[in-house]
């Protein structure tokens, strides 16, 4: 008896070192065995993603820094269809996400996806480059990229346009994919790579905006200059050197299993729920209803979620009935139109319960989109010239950028140590929601600046004007307060987005939920077009002069900031109401937290 506990002792021994060896969240290395922690995943790999999402943002944005000059100069299209283009073309990549994550969470899974569409990204990037390059050297004059270009031809027109949109079908579908799978190189429920999943996420959006501000500086010069075939090379090697390192990574990466067509499990909880809408009786515990024996969930193999009484209508699609009860030869349910499981069930809650946070976020988005439409409008009315040195209103957006790249070190190095001294409980600071929150108040913050600035630039053109001179002379650099109070909301906003909805997606949905954060700006950005369109429209009806109008300096885009900073903080209560009644989810047992903010 002795020996049989010693042995059994031995067994237990050897099993809990085996399940400290490897990875306890169902990751897999690239050959499909269980992924041992030392050898997969962590930073040894993280580093190159961050390295790698640097590199393809330089790349995406040196080319949107081109494309209205460019268009314009060799393409001949006028400013405002050049402008209209790149929107869509924006938009477009912005779209292109979701197909991304479609992809990633139902067939192909995080790393594929990642490989395919950066490969679709690359070719678009080298069809841009040889094009752009054809176009200038048959069309334009020697050494000239400003001007003097001849129209090109219907082909070589079509030819530019497939490249460009195949940048952003390789851009824009990258990216969910390359968030979520840069979060499964850590696991959550290890104490250590539990944090620094947690860090992931704001280095992540750093190494986004490091790569906008190079784009942003140098590109930007390049373009300034007519050298449009270099910048596109430049960005194109980006891109490339990008590709080679994410291949680097292969041996070490972690992977989990895509969790099938989750339009389907969602139809089937609908169509299920629907067909027992007047035939069951509700139990009052969820321990009735019906969920599959073991520790795979409902999505290939992805963690069970556990019941919650929100959305009770929709847990009729996992009651037992006499007719769901399968044949004696076999154990599941025969018909999965007519009973789900639970974890199939709470996956649709987890949605609705998201959307309200989410369209919270979209007002956040449209005061964001201003620092690239009317802060440049309101910069290029204002005294630009440091001696003999111009600053152009659109590179003030450097301030913002490294507002970002400070904020997210002054956060994860200073502010999350002296909350974790202060509260001796929460090691990751403040919860995703109440971040977003003070996201939202700093944002309506910049809007109140950028509205005192532009009063008193009003103030400084009317007495130039009186004067004779003709234009204001107040500084540029009273702008920087608003561009750094924006990078700062982004920190708090938009990082903690791709935490909350990465985190709080089913498992079968985790580039969905990467998706949604780079929803949330496609969205503010169409809903500030329409925004601003309503304003120009009511404010300036008949001989009225709107807020926004051609001439700044007879308009009052002093209310439009007001009317933002009003509509931020109408959204900051709402977004707080709906943040009180948000339920976690609670993944396999593990305990959430409810009325966190």
């Amino acid at each position: 008896m002795a020996e049989s506990a010693m042995i059994e002792e031995v067994q237990e021994i050897h099993e809990s070192n085996m399940n400290e060896m490897y990875t306890s969240d169902g990751s897999v290395d690239w050959k499909g065995q269980r992924a041992v922690k030392g050898k997969s995943g962590g930073w040894s790999v993280g580093i190159l993603l961050l390295a790698n999402q640097g590199l393809a943002t330089l790349a995406f944005f040196g080319v949107g820094v081109n494309l209205v000059m460019f268009m314009t100069k060799v393409l001949h299209l006028d400013n405002a269809e050049a402008a209209n283009h790149v929107s869509t073309w924006t938009g477009t990549t912005y779209m292109f996400s979701l197909l991304g994550a479609f992809v990633s969470d139902s067939y192909w899974g995080r790393y594929k996806t990642c490989a395919v569409f950066q490969i679709v990204f690359v070719i678009g990037l080298v069809e841009l480059s040889l094009s752009s390059y054809l176009l200038l050297l048959k069309h334009c004059v020697p050494g000239d990229g400003t001007a003097n270009c001849e129209p090109p031809t219907d082909l070589e027109i079509i030819v530019f346009y497939l490249s460009i949109y195949q940048i952003a079908l390789g851009c824009g579908a990258y990216q969910p994919a390359i968030t979520t799978f840069g979060a499964d190189q850590f696991e959550e429920d290890d104490r250590e790579e539990g944090g620094s999943k947690v860090a992931f996420f704001s280095y992540f959006y750093m190494a986004n905006n490091l790569g906008t501000l190079v784009s942003n500086t140098l590109l930007a010069y390049l373009e300034d200059k007519g050298k449009w075939v270099i910048s596109f090379s430049i960005s194109t090697g980006a891109a490339f050197i990008a590709l080679v390192l994410f291949f680097t990574g292969t041996p070490r990466f972690r992977h989990f299993k895509p969790g099938g067509n989750p339009l389907t499990r969602f139809c089937q909880v609908i169509v299920a729920a629907l067909k027992k809408w007047k035939r069951v009786t509700m139990s009052l515990r969820g321990e009735d209803l019906h969920e599959v024996d073991g520790k795979p969930g409902a999505n290939n193999g992805g963690r069970k979620i556990l019941h919650t009484p929100d959305f009770k209508f929709l847990d009729r699609a996992a009651v037992v009935t006499l007719e769901d009860l399968p044949p004696q030869d076999q154990q599941h349910p025969k018909n999965k139109w007519r009973l789900c499981t639970v974890t199939q069930v709470e996956e649709v809650k987890c949605i609705l319960r998201l959307i309200p946070i989410w369209l919270c976020t979209i007002i956040y988005s449209v005061t964001y989109t201003q620092r690239a439409s009317v802060f440049v409008e309101q910069g290029a009315t204002m005294k630009n010239s440091l001696s003999e040195f111009r600053i152009p209103p659109a590179s003030m957006s450097i301030f913002e950028i490294l507002s970002v790249t400070v904020f997210v070190l002054l956060y994860r190095l200073y502010i999350i140590p002296l909350l974790s001294r202060l509260w001796k409980s929460n090691h990751k600071g403040l919860t995703e929601l109440q971040r977003m929150g003070i996201g939202i108040v700093i944002s309506a913050m910049a809007m109140v600046s950028a509205g005192v600035v532009e009063l008193q630039r009003l103030k400084y053109s009317k007495n130039d004007h009186e004067a004779s001179k003709g234009s204001s002379s107040l500084s540029i650099s009273w702008q920087i307060p608003q561009y750094v109070m924006v990078g700062a909301s982004e920190v708090f906003m938009y990082v903690a987005q791709m935490e909350f909805f990465n985190n709080q997606a089913p498992d079968g949905l985790k580039s969905f939920g990467s998706a949604l954060y780079v929803a949330s700006m496609s969205a503010g950005s169409y809903a500030s077009s329409f925004l601003v369109t309503i304003v120009v429209e009511i404010t300036g009806k008949g001989d009225q002069i709107g807020w926004i109008s051609k001439n700044l300096d007879k308009g009052h885009m002093d209310r439009f900031y007001f009317l933002l900073a009003a509509l931020a903080t109408i959204d900051l209560f709402v977004f707080m109401a709906c943040a009180k009644r948000y339920r976690w989810t609670l993944f396999d047992g593990k305990l959430g937290v409810v009325n966190d903010v």
